[in-house]
């Protein structure tokens, strides 16, 4: 043992250099700035299904895998609209579900987002409106961003939800008065 000890005070630390950061981990490191700048924390998003197929939370639940992996740029869901800063809503929405949809957007505190998943959730998709579905989750709270598709990838759903980041972090621009000053 004593050998060894001496052969590696010998020799040394023989490592390679650390490499340099990789592209991606810079895209990554700037994301997570901008939510913190935004929101201040991490992005928590409560996830709705108001009467979905199931299509859109597969491709939903693909976000947690390692190879997109959500929680790494800072997003992660919770299980209260108390905790959420964004409400992901996918289906259209059937008339039994509008009061959970209405009280779960009452509850997620200020500033929200809301994003409507999928087809059914832009535009009511095959369910239209009808004697059961109320269509489209913009017939029932203020929508956002929408992220079309039956189902979207989980691409899509990325790039709305950081589409939706995007949309709140840009500064309002002001509004001009008709003598040219800035209104206030």
């Amino acid at each position: 043992m004593l050998h060894i000890l001496r052969q590696i005070a010998v020799t040394g630390i023989k490592t390679e250099p650390a490499p340099a950061p990789a592209d991606d981990m810079v895209v990554v490191r700037r994301l997570q700035e901008k939510i913190l700048r935004t929101l201040g924390r991490a992005l928590t998003i409560r996830h709705v299904d108001a009467g979905s197929c199931n299509g859109c939370e597969l491709e939903i639940h693909a976000l947690g895998n390692p190879y997109y992996n959500l929680e790494g740029l800072g997003i992660r869901f919770v299980a209260s609209p108390r905790h959420a800063d964004m409400l992901l809503v996918t289906g259209p929405v059937s008339k039994h579900m509008a009061i959970a949809v209405k009280r779960a957007y009452d509850a997620t505190p200020d500033p929200k987002l809301v994003v409507a998943v999928g087809d059914c959730g832009c535009t009511g998709g095959i369910f239209g409106e009808s004697y059961a579905s109320l269509g489209r989750v913009a017939n029932v709270i203020p929508v956002d961003v929408a992220i079309p598709g039956c189902p979207p990838s989980p691409t899509a759903l990325l790039q709305g939800i950081l589409a939706a980041i995007a949309a709140h972090a840009a500064p309002a621009e002001p509004t001009m008065l008709e003598d040219g000053s800035p209104s206030t």
